[in-house]
C-alpha cells in the first residue's frame, strides 16, 4: 500500500474504488513533535477504517442499489424514525441546505430523494476525521475531485490541488496551494448534465463547472452543487459566502472567480496555451 507520495516526500498512498469513483488517500507520518509513533500497521488500520466507512456509506446512501436505506425510505418502505442516525442527519441537512440556498440545493428535484449532492463531501469529511482520531492529522483525501486537506504534507509545505479545465482535457484552470481546507468541483464536463435546476425541472447546463474552496468539505461540496444548479445566478450566491472562494466556468468557456480565489490560484482561464502538466 505504501509508495512515494505525489506531493513530495514519503507517504502512504491508497486508491479505493467506492461510491462510483476512485478515492485516493495520501497519509503522512506524524512529525516527531506531535509525539505520535506511526507504524505501517497503524497506518493500515487507520486507512482501512476510513475505507470501511466509505463502503458503508455507499451501501446505505446509493441511489443505484435497490435495497439501500435511502431507496427504501424513498419508496416508503422505511419510516424516517426507522432510519439510521446518519440517514436522519443527512435528511435534516438537506432541508437546511434547501433553505440556505434559496431552494437551489433540492434533494427532491428529480421527484425522488437523492442526497448525492452532499453525501460524498460529508462522507469524505467523516473519513478525514477517522484518520485524525487515529493519530494521522496530516493527510489529503481526493474523492473524484472533491478534496479534503488536513495539516501539512511536510514541515512548512502546502498541499497543491489542480483544478481541471472543463474545456481542455488534461489541462488545468487553476493551481491551488492550501495548508488546510476543502476543494469541491461540480460540473457537467465529465458526468454530463446530472444536476437539475429545481426552478425549471430541467438539467442545469448554463455552467460547465463550479469550484469552491472552503474550510470543510460537507458544506463546500453542497454549495458547489447548488451553484451549478443556479447557472448564471451562481456568482451572486458565491460572492456572498463568507469563508468561501469560488471559480465558475460558463457554457461558453468564460471564467469568473472571487478575489480570494485569485489569491489562492495561478489563473489559466482564457490563456492561449493552457497548462497540461500535473501539479
Amino acid at each position: 500500500m505504501s509508495d512515494s507520495s505525489p506531493y513530495g516526500g514519503t507517504g502512504t498512498v491508497r486508491h479505493e474504488a467506492v461510491m462510483g469513483t476512485v478515492v485516493t488517500f495520501d497519509v503522512r507520518a506524524p512529525a516527531p513533535a506531535r509525539g505520535i509513533r506511526a507504524t505501517a500497521e497503524s497506518v493500515e488500520v487507520a486507512v482501512q477504517a476510513a475505507v470501511g466507512w466509505l463502503h458503508w456509506v455507499d451501501l446505505t446512501f446509493s441511489t443505484y442499489q435497490y435495497g439501500s436505506e435511502v431507496n427504501r425510505l424513498d419508496r416508503g418502505e422505511l419510516a424516517v424514525a426507522e432510519c439510521s442516525v446518519e440517514v436522519r442527519q443527512i435528511l435534516s441537512l438537506c432541508h437546511e441546505l434547501d433553505k440556505a440556498t434559496g431552494g437551489f440545493f433540492d434533494a427532491w428535484a428529480t421527484a425522488r430523494f437523492d442526497p448525492s449532492g452532499v453525501v460524498k463531501g460529508w462522507s469524505i469529511e467523516q473519513a478525514s476525521s477517522i484518520l485524525v482520531a487515529a493519530g494521522f492529522p496530516d493527510h489529503a483525501i481526493d474523492g473524484g475531485g472533491d478534496v479534503r486537506l488536513r495539516g501539512r504534507p511536510g514541515p512548512g509545505q502546502y498541499w497543491h490541488v489542480g483544478v481541471r479545465h472543463p474545456c481542455y482535457p488534461g489541462a488545468y484552470s487553476a493551481a491551488l496551494s492550501l495548508a488546510e481546507g476543502a476543494v469541491a468541483t461540480s460540473g457537467t464536463y465529465q458526468r454530463g448534465a446530472h444536476v437539475v435546476n429545481p426552478r425549471t425541472g430541467r438539467p442545469a447546463t448554463e455552467l460547465l463547472a463550479v469550484t469552491l474552496v472552503g474550510p470543510e468539505l460537507t458544506i463546500t461540496d453542497a454549495y458547489a452543487t447548488a451553484a451549478l444548479a443556479m447557472g448564471a445566478e451562481a456568482p451572486a450566491l458565491l460572492a456572498g459566502l463568507d469563508g468561501y472562494e469560488a471559480q465558475v466556468v460558463s457554457e461558453q468557456g468564460r471564467g469568473w472567480s472571487t478575489p480570494g480565489f485569485k489569491r489562492l490560484a495561478r489563473q489559466l482561464l482564457g490563456s492561449s496555451s493552457p497548462a497540461t502538466g500535473g501539479l
